[in-house]
């Protein structure tokens, strides 16, 4: 009887305002608003693209995780978009999914600068300093003029200076 009661209250409540059940969303918004680029077939340009390029580069790593997405499943063999996807993951340190990006991605690109500095990255957010040393270096010897490279390069050598420690050593200070 209280579950009619309390269905019929919800009902009630639902017919006087102008959002159905459907409307209901955790983002404040309304479910209709939600854009899907899944029935989107045709992008004038490159704007998913851009536009998670551009949120990578502000550091709104969960914002370009979900562009990224979005521009995979729009151009799902597209490999900057794997590729911006797969660095999105790994920044927010999930690398198993990442890992899996990575494998669809080696067949694509090869053996590449990009495709190397990225994963080296990737093994050095893990710390795996020494396969991320590996990566580095085969992309060094493509071009050693390239300053991504020489950057991580860099990075890696930083790395190596400080002492790896487990979480809560510090919890003292």
């Amino acid at each position: 009887m209280r579950t009619k009661l309390l269905f019929v209250c919800l009902l009630t409540v639902a017919g006087c305002s102008e959002i159905g059940f459907g409307d209901f969303s955790s983002f404040g918004d309304g479910a209709g608003t939600v854009y899907d680029a899944a029935n989107r077939e045709y992008y004038p340009d490159d704007q998913l693209l851009v536009s998670a390029r551009l949120q990578f580069l502000d550091r709104n790593y969960g914002m370009s995780h979900a562009l990224y997405k979005r521009a995979i499943e729009v151009y799902p063999n597209d490999p900057q978009a794997l590729l911006g996807y797969a660095a999105s993951l790994d920044m927010l340190k999930k690398f198993d999914q990442a890992d899996a990006v990575y494998r669809q991605l080696q067949p694509m690109v090869g053996n590449t600068i990009p495709y190397h500095n990225n994963f080296g990255y990737s093994q050095l957010l893990r710390g795996n300093l020494q396969a991320a040393r590996q990566h580095f270096l085969i992309a060094y010897e493509m071009d050693p003029s390239n300053p991504v490279t020489a950057n991580n390069l860099e990075l890696l050598r930083n790395s190596i200076d400080f002492p790896r420690r487990a979480p809560g050593d510090l919890t003292g200070l």
